[in-house]
């Protein structure tokens, strides 16, 4: 007896005679067939139609990619098999038939990283304890079923007591969802009529602060240099500023030693003068 008499002596029999699972391998080959006869014809002529027929006919890829994904994350089954068949696209528009492999092996890694992108850029830079994460998305889907159920927005104290936990561990569970997410510093914070404030103009850098006190007190010092006597302010950039010997700056100015020292002495007492009163009135105005 010939192994497909063997076949047909079983008991196994479809409605209409034969066997089921000869009825299954059949139809599965007719459909590979179909693809691979698709997609040298998509090769030749590419067209959207022969593309979606070949996205319908190869969908149980994405499928399968999508639900092993699932259980690795957060992000729901559905937006995880739109994003993988845009990676059964790519796989379709550049695969070539005439190189001998299988369709599945060439398209399962477009697939597969479609769907690691979209949940690299979906993650998150502050990992929260798995438990808060289950409790916050199980929080979520509880809050849209009392609100239909109620007709109002429930109350934090139902949520919780639907998740059977105490209320101050929802609200951690919510504010930890809530800051793992980074703000960006260009994101307006008050919006104005004619211009915008962003986030970024309210925090204050401490660099640029540093920065910006120095040069306040260089115009300061510029301005209460230019009321200097003119041997005195020559005698004050040279030594302070350029770091003259007060012998070389003597014979810069034309004096002796023993004068520079009094052009300094003069000098830094003006600047004192000059500059007090103005730190002071800075000094109350940042009090007022």
């Amino acid at each position: 007896m010939t192994a497909l008499n063997q076949v047909y002596a079983t008991p196994f029999f479809g409605k209409r005679g034969y066997y089921k699972g000869i009825d299954m391998a059949a139809s599965e080959s007719s459909v590979q067939y179909d693809g691979m006869e698709l997609l040298h014809l998509y090769h030749q002529h590419p067209s959207i139609k022969l593309r979606n027929q070949l996205v319908e006919i190869h969908q149980g890829l994405v499928r399968k990619m999508a639900y092993k994904f699932r259980h690795q994350c957060y992000e729901p089954y559905e937006d995880l098999e739109q994003i993988g068949y845009f990676g059964l696209i790519r796989a379709i528009e550049r695969f070539n038939p005439s190189q001998g492999y299988a369709f599945s092996s060439f398209a399962i890694p477009y697939i597969r990283g479609e769907m690691l992108h979209f949940l690299r850029d979906r993650s998150t830079l502050v990992k929260i304890p798995r438990r808060w994460q289950e409790l916050y998305n199980e929080g979520q889907k509880i809050r849209k079923e009392l609100t239909i159920f109620l007709g109002r927005s429930p109350k934090e104290i139902e949520i919780a007591n639907k998740l059977h936990i105490s209320l101050q561990e929802w609200q951690e569970c919510k504010l930890a969802a809530q800051n793992r997410m980074p703000l960006s510093l260009d994101a307006t914070y008050v919006n104005y009529i004619d211009y915008q404030l962003t986030l970024g103009d309210i925090i204050p850098c401490p660099r640029t602060a540093v920065l910006q006190q120095q040069e306040e007190e260089r115009q300061l010092l510029q301005g209460a240099m230019s009321l200097l006597e003119d041997n005195s302010r020559m005698a004050v950039e040279l030594v302070f500023l350029k770091e003259f010997t007060r012998k070389d700056a003597g014979k810069k100015i034309g004096a002796s030693p023993m004068t520079v020292t009094r052009y300094l002495q003069k000098g830094m007492q003006d600047l004192i003068g000059y500059l007090q009163p103005q730190a002071e009135s800075g000094v109350m105005s940042a009090e007022c």
